[in-house]
């Protein structure tokens, strides 16, 4: 959360989703998922360079793949429970003795899931120093104090986070970590931690077992007095591919990444996820029915949202389905991307200690022609909401090969982005779904009700009986009835439909407004599993 220091004051539930839900993610593949050693640097000072840490990890892709070596002694024995007892001590906080640094750095502690070191470097003025961390930078409480060797040094950290006073110019608020596998996540100006990025995603929801990839080593460049970017630069290693990052990271109200991934494979790639996002969707007015909770919604994000290149806009809600589910949108050079929290409303979740309206949306724009392929969503069953089961990336055309080479560069914007971002286009307020047919009656057997509400420019204006119409599709199932009308006293246009399909079905739903020759809303996409 942003501000927090101590790891105590988290629930499980908000440790797991602040700190190390991909980690859990990483955890459960990891015995296929092994990754080489850090790459070894002297502990005096070296010269360091993006492009001279490119050319270092082209060359590790050129030599069989080595798994890393785990801690052992008294981190290794720390359980869940030890492990929330620790945390960095915010007196010890890199860059905190420079009064003109925008930026402070601090890491997080081995031990629990995280058994792999991961080593940071400063970079000043093109030299690279190890950053030495030892039990004199923790804080460890309660019984654990007794416990650790004072002043041991670390084999290394499981990662790190950088803190910048982007609410209050007296608070320094923690603005983006890095922590678990390839994970990383950041917040806007009053953004609470929701959503995750990856590096890299390697064969997700495919017949081969996944492969999650690891920032092994990073190199931050230590923040000129002032400035408002920090750049990090990350070595990605796994069995099938090395890679060389660079981040430039901006907070702000959207905290801005700027992104390139050059990637170095050592073997055939049976599907590359670029700028891989992950996220919980649980339930909301969609699948209420399934959950007996307190509260109306449950989720990080709520739907996915595409930019194709000629401007139209794709709305896909996210959905919790019965079996795993996959969809494909074909694209070439999208404008963007992203896995977005629309519903603002404190109201619409009460829940008080989560506080999922503040989850941050996260778009990806790509930067450059990244030419033909698909962005990819994946929705996996879930009951709980520690669990994240959605996951977003861009698919290129073509396959991968053992000895090919890529590059990506993109922006990450994090925060609380716009909804009404387009006044040429209205958009979709809310999704619900129900049992099929008229109220008060006994529904069809095999039949769904789904309710779309449209709002925003250029509908807004319009009187009730103006000359627009829904275009609504469906493939896998049929149209029983459908009906749209603007709601009495309001800004909304409801589009409702019975849908019928046989059971077992997987239905997709496709629908817009248009009026005046041309198109006046955002596209609706929905994926009906009749189970």
């Amino acid at each position: 959360m942003p501000g927090s220091s101590a790891v105590l004051n988290l629930s499980r539930r908000a440790l797991i989703l602040s700190a190390a839900s991909g980690a859990i993610m990483a955890a459960a593949g990891r015995g296929f998922a092994q990754e080489a050693p850090a790459p070894a640097i002297d502990a005096a000072p070296q010269q360091f360079s993006f492009d001279m840490l490119t050319r270092q990890m082209q060359d590790r892709a050129a030599l069989p793949y080595a798994a890393p070596e785990k801690i052992g002694g008294f981190f290794a024995g720390l359980k869940y429970d030890d492990y929330r007892l620790v945390s960095f001590d915010p007196a010890k906080a890199r860059w905190s003795d420079d009064k003109d640094s925008q930026f402070q750095l601090h890491a997080f502690p081995m031990g629990w899931l995280f058994a792999e070191p991961v080593r940071l470097y400063e970079v000043r003025d093109g030299q690279a120093a190890e950053m030495v961390f030892t039990t004199d930078d923790f804080r460890f409480l309660n019984e654990l104090a007794a416990k650790v060797p004072p002043g041991e040094v670390m084999p290394g950290v499981a990662g790190f986070r950088l803190h910048y006073p982007l609410n209050r110019l007296d608070v320094m608020d923690e603005v983006v970590a890095f922590l678990g596998a390839s994970y990383f996540r950041a917040l806007g100006q009053g953004s609470a931690y929701g959503l995750s990025a990856r590096g890299l995603a390697l064969n997700t929801a495919t017949d081969t077992a996944e492969e999650f990839p690891r920032f092994s080593a990073f190199w931050i460049d230590r923040p000129a007095p002032g400035a408002r970017s920090v750049t990090v630069c990350a070595a990605l290693e796994s069995p099938s591919v090395t890679g060389a990052y660079r981040f430039v990271i901006t907070p702000g109200e959207e905290t801005v990444m700027d992104v390139t991934a050059r990637l170095f494979f050592r073997a055939d790639v049976v599907q590359l996820g670029v700028a891989p996002l992950t996220s919980m969707y649980l339930f909301s007015e969609r699948n209420r029915h399934a959950f007996d909770d307190y509260r109306p919604q449950v989720h990080d994000s709520d739907g996915l949202r595409i930019t194709r290149a000629d401007g139209d806009v794709l709305w896909r809600p996210l959905s919790n389905p019965p079996r795993l589910a996959g969809s494909h949108f074909g694209e070439t050079s999208p404008h963007a991307f992203g896995l977005h929290q629309r519903d603002r409303e404190f109201e619409h979740y009460q829940d008080a200690e989560a506080r999922y309206e503040r989850r941050p949306s996260l778009e990806v724009e790509p930067l450059g022609d990244w030419g033909k392929g698909s962005v990819r969503l994946v929705e996996i069953p879930s009951d709980l909401e520690v669990n994240d089961n959605i996951v977003a990336f861009w698919v290129p055309e073509g396959s991968v090969k053992a000895g090919d080479t890529r590059e990506f560069t993109y922006r990450l914007r994090w925060g609380n982005l716009p909804v009404e971002d387009r006044t040429d286009l209205a958009h979709v307020l809310e999704t619900r779904s129900g049992a099929g047919g008229v109220s008060g009656v006994e529904s069809a057997e095999n039949t769904r009700k789904f309710v779309v509400d449209f709002t925003g420019d250029p509908l807004n204006p319009l009187p009730a009986d103006a000359p627009v119409e829904p275009v609504v599709s469906v493939h896998g199932g049929e149209i029983l009835s459908q009906s749209f009308q603007r709601v009495w006293g309001s800004d909304i246009w409801r589009l409702a439909m019975d849908v019928k399909a046989e059971e077992g079905a997987t239905v997709e739903l496709v629908a817009h407004v248009a009026g005046f020759g041309r198109k006046l809303s955002e596209t609706w996409l929905y994926q009906w599993i009749n189970a």
